[in-house]
């Protein structure tokens, strides 16, 4: 059968494989598969059930809405999950055995998560609660209710995906007993609770919370370990930085969590700690890794996604991500300081389980041309099959372009990383255009991983080039470092000298056909590009930066993250100013589109308006276009229609230039 090329409509065929739990006997096994429905313009997810003996997958739920957060009480006979099927994300319960899921709970704001209670009889709960009121409190809904003004008095007061923040709303924690229904909160007074873990023995809890009455400048979040009986609380770590994932050992005596200071703001390399209950002393077992524990992989395709920070086995070893070179690779860590990788290179494992006697894991593994399955992993030989194969029938009817990974000299004779993709077609001896990619963060990466966008533009015909450029995660904490107070510096000569690179080693590279693009950090940095070099014939730029000084003021982070990485504020805006490619505005000769969301408080919409309008009045060649309904991951969690309108804005403003 002959292979077509991947469409940009392909958004609706794929299906994301996610969230593998295992139960406690290590015998069976649930995940989430989501889909986007066409026709309802919104993704679905339902949870599925596999028998690993007989490998033997079932679907567990139905219908059109979102399920979320799969987990099986301790002794294995129940599953619990939160589903959007009345709006809010709710508790459901169902036996293991199979039969209807039971609504547990029907709280006015849902929850966030939950945690089983050991005994199976009950549910640890956390979610928003308004002010003096309970869990199970109620507001009747005022139909003729009129607009009510907005008082600020924070400077947190918005954030990107929920807009202006609710006010007089915290988080609390709770308990839900099974059987009467009855909710217990746990928590108190006006404070963010974030619960973490519970103890096997059901005696301690470890929750977060910062109890400052401001929390402008605080970005620091103490955690605790809490008796569950006198509510007395110990200090596990309250350093200025940023922990949680915390799990307790099987044993209750350790609590592994994971965090970074603020040594170098929000680039410092995150690690794994251990405290020890017993001896009170807290170790970091992953010192001698400069890289960072998580998954800080971009993607498009995934939805849902959430693994572990860290799981133990029985024996205290522990599992963890860590973010290394493009791969994010499954880790093994032993109390005795072992550290070493349990999967291989080249993949992204985005999400995983493992047996309590650690023999074997699930994983959920995509790499550059699989867009994910689950997998059996055997720890100890490395050998794994496939459990799923939700988008086999896909890959077998398109033809997906592999990346060949690339490794060059910058500045300060670094080497750099990344990836280059041929066209889809390509016939030796052709010329080709070439469009770069930039991806945000700036302390994100790149990785060995499925992206649908970078597959679309070969499929139309382009190479493409994405790089790991400094300021990226996964290659040591100096290189990640390297970016703050040097915008457009180090991180564009990266990015240059990646193209000066491939087109030396690749003669189909047609030189006067090259396109750039990038979202958010990969915006502002397509728009110093086209301030600073006319090498390419069209740009598109995305939810991006343009004006540092604005950006101070009207971004959900702006007021902090300007002195992170620019080591500037309002009393320096010369050196925000120069930082910021409006004011190159007028060296500007390449053909540039700005997409923007009108919702994104990240990188608000007025900064592609400053753009546009000051663009315009030069009489630059460049036009705009708005997502309504869009905030700044538009390109992967927005709309299904409108990421599907953005690449074929992206596709087209390429075809009139290159």
């Amino acid at each position: 059968m002959k292979q077509r090329t991947l469409a940009v409509n392909d958004l609706f065929a794929l299906k994301s494989v996610t969230n593998p739990q295992l139960s406690p006997d290590g015998k069976e096994a649930v995940f989430i598969e989501t889909y986007i429905n066409e026709d309802e313009n919104k993704y679905v997810s339902n949870l599925f059930h596999m028998d690993l003996a007989t490998k033997e997958v079932t679907q567990w739920t139905y219908g059109e809405d979102s399920v979320s957060s799969p987990a099986w009480s301790v002794d294995g006979s129940q599953l619990a999950f939160l589903s959007t099927r009345d709006d809010k994300n709710q508790l459901y319960i169902m036996p293991a055995k199979g039969g209807e899921a039971k609504k547990v709970t029907a709280f006015e704001n849902g929850l966030t998560h939950f945690l089983w209670s050991p005994c199976g009889k009950k549910v640890w709960i956390n979610g928003a609660v308004k002010e003096g009121k309970r869990f199970t409190d109620t507001e009747e809904k005022d139909e003729k209710k009129q607009p009510e003004p907005y008082r600020v008095t924070t400077m947190k007061y918005q954030m990107d995906g929920v807009g202006l923040r609710t006010q007089d709303v915290y988080h609390q924690i709770g308990v839900v007993d099974l059987a009467s229904g009855d909710v217990t909160q746990f928590t108190a007074g006006n404070y963010q609770h974030d619960l973490q873990a519970v103890s096997h023995d059901g005696k301690k809890l470890v929750m977060g919370v910062n109890r400052k009455e401001n929390l402008d400048f605080e970005f620091r979040q103490p955690v605790y370990i809490v008796d569950v009986a006198t509510k007395e609380e110990t200090v596990l770590v309250d350093d200025n930085g940023n922990y949680g994932g915390a799990a307790f050992s099987s044993d209750d005596r350790y609590i592994a969590y994971v965090g970074a200071d603020r040594s170098y703001e929000n680039a410092t390399q995150a690690k794994l700690f251990v405290y020890d209950t017993e001896e009170l002393t807290t170790q970091c077992l992953t010192e001698s890794i400069d890289a960072p524990v998580g998954d800080y992989g971009i993607s498009d395709h995934q939805q849902g996604v959430s693994a572990p920070a860290v799981v133990w086995t029985e024996e205290n070893h522990l599992y963890f991500q860590l973010s290394t070179m493009g791969d994010i690779r499954l880790y093994f860590a032993s109390l005795d300081g072992a550290v070493y990788p349990a999967s291989p290179e080249n993949e992204h494992i985005y999400g995983y389980d493992v047996s309590k006697d650690g023999t074997f894991a699930i994983i959920a593994v995509s790499d550059a041309v699989n867009p994910g399955e689950l997998h059996q992993l055997t720890i100890a030989t490395g050998e794994r099959y496939a459990l799923t194969s939700f988008n086999e029938k896909y890959l077998e009817e398109v033809a997906l372009v592999e990346p060949m990974a690339i490794t060059y000299k910058s500045v300060k004779d670094w080497d750099v990383h990344g990836w280059l993709m041929k066209p889809a077609g390509y016939v030796e001896g052709e010329k080709y255009p070439l469009i770069v990619e930039i991806h945000g963060g700036p302390a994100a990466m790149y990785a060995n991983s499925f992206f649908h966008e970078m597959q679309v533009l070969a499929a139309e015909g382009y190479g493409v080039l994405y790089v790991n450029p400094r300021g990226s995660h996964g290659y040591r904490q100096e290189f990640v470092d390297a970016v703050r107070g040097d915008y457009g510096g180090g991180d564009y000569a990266d990015i240059m000298a990646g193209l000066d690179h491939v087109i030396a080693e690749n003669n189909w590279i047609d030189t006067d056909r090259l396109g750039v693009t990038g979202g958010s950090y990969g915006g502002f940095m397509t728009n110093w590009i086209v301030g600073h070099t006319n090498r390419f014939k069209a740009a598109v730029t995305q939810r991006s930066i343009s004006n540092w000084i604005s950006f101070y003021g009207v971004s959900d982070i702006g007021y902090y993250f300007n002195d992170w990485q620019h080591g500037a504020d309002m009393n320096d805006v010369d050196k925000l100013w120069d930082f910021s490619p409006l004011k190159y505005a007028k060296n500007v000769e390449t053909p540039l589109l700005i997409l923007h969301s009108e919702n994104d408080l990240r990188c608000p919409i007025e900064q592609a308006e400053q753009l546009y309008i000051t663009l315009k009045s030069m009489e630059k060649e460049t036009e705009f276009v708005r997502f309504p309904d869009a905030d700044h991951n538009l390109s992967r969690t927005g709309l299904p229609n409108l990421r599907v309108a953005r690449l074929n804005e992206i596709i087209d403003w390429f075809k009139k230039y290159l």
